[in-house]
C-alpha cells in the first residue's frame, strides 16, 4: 500500500508539472502590472520568454502564435473600418486601387527570432490601408499589441503636391528580446522593413511584409505620385 501511494504522488506530481506554468520572477511582475491580464496574452508573453527550460510545460509554438495574431486580423473587416474613420465613400478613393500593408512592429515591443523558420516576430502589430482620391491620399493605421491591452488608431490625409517621395527601408528598431544567460528581457536593435510616406518635415511609417504584391502596390502609388506631380 505505501509504495502505492508513494507512485500515486509522484505521478500527481509529474501531471502537475506537465499541465502548470512555473513562470520566472520576469514574467510573475509582467503579469502583475497588466490590470485584467488574459490567459491569451499570458500566452504571448510566455512565448517571447523562448526558453523552455523555465517552465514546467512548454510554450506556444510559432504557428500557435500566428494564429493567434490572426484570431485578431480577423476579428474586424479593418478596409471598411478604415473608410468609415476616413469619412468618405470608396468610390471616392479609386484613382488606384487601395494598397494595405501589415507586419510586426519591433520597437517597444517583445521580439523572438524563431529556431524553426528564422522570423523575427515581436508582441506589437500594425496594419495600414491607404487609399487614393483625385486630389489627395488617405491613411488608416491601427497598431495592437498581444501581451497587453495597448493599441494605436490614427488616420491622416496628404495632398500629392505635398508628398515628396514614397520609400521602402529596412530600419533598426530597439526591442526587448529574451537573454537566456541574463534570465530577463534586454534591449537588441534589429531590423525590420517599413514603407514610409515622406513630407517636409515629417515621416510616416507602415510596417510591412515585402514581397511581389506589396511591391508591385508600391510601383503604382509611385507612378500615381508622378503623374500627380507632373499635371
Amino acid at each position: 500500500m505505501f509504495w502505492i501511494i508513494v507512485i500515486a504522488v509522484i505521478a500527481l506530481y509529474v501531471f502537475y508539472k506537465k499541465t502548470h506554468y512555473n513562470d520566472p520572477q520576469e514574467l510573475k511582475n509582467l503579469f502583475k502590472t497588466t490590470k485584467g491580464i488574459t490567459d491569451e496574452q499570458k500566452a504571448s508573453l510566455r512565448y517571447f520568454l523562448n526558453d523552455p527550460a523555465c517552465l514546467s510545460k512548454k510554450p506556444i509554438t510559432d504557428e500557435e502564435y500566428d494564429a493567434m495574431v490572426v484570431n485578431v486580423l480577423n476579428s474586424e473587416n479593418w478596409k471598411q473600418k478604415a473608410l468609415n474613420k476616413i469619412g468618405l465613400d470608396e468610390d471616392q478613393l479609386k484613382e488606384i486601387e487601395p494598397v494595405q500593408f501589415e507586419g510586426y512592429v519591433f520597437e517597444n515591443a517583445y521580439s523572438k527570432k524563431s529556431d524553426k523558420d528564422d522570423l523575427w516576430r515581436s508582441s506589437c502589430y500594425q496594419i495600414s490601408w491607404l487609399f487614393f482620391s483625385a486630389t489627395q491620399l488617405y491613411a488608416y493605421q491601427y497598431t495592437f499589441n498581444m501581451d497587453n491591452f495597448d493599441k494605436k488608431e490614427q488616420t491622416l490625409e496628404y495632398f500629392y503636391k505635398d508628398v515628396t517621395n514614397f520609400t521602402t527601408s529596412s530600419d533598426t528598431e530597439e526591442t526587448e528580446v529574451w537573454n537566456k544567460k541574463a534570465k530577463k528581457f534586454m534591449k537588441e536593435k534589429i531590423n525590420s522593413n517599413r514603407f514610409t510616406i515622406v513630407v517636409p518635415g515629417d515621416k510616416f511609417y507602415c510596417s510591412l511584409k515585402q514581397n511581389d504584391e506589396t511591391e508591385r502596390a508600391i510601383q503604382g502609388m509611385k507612378a500615381l505620385l508622378r503623374e500627380k506631380k507632373n499635371a
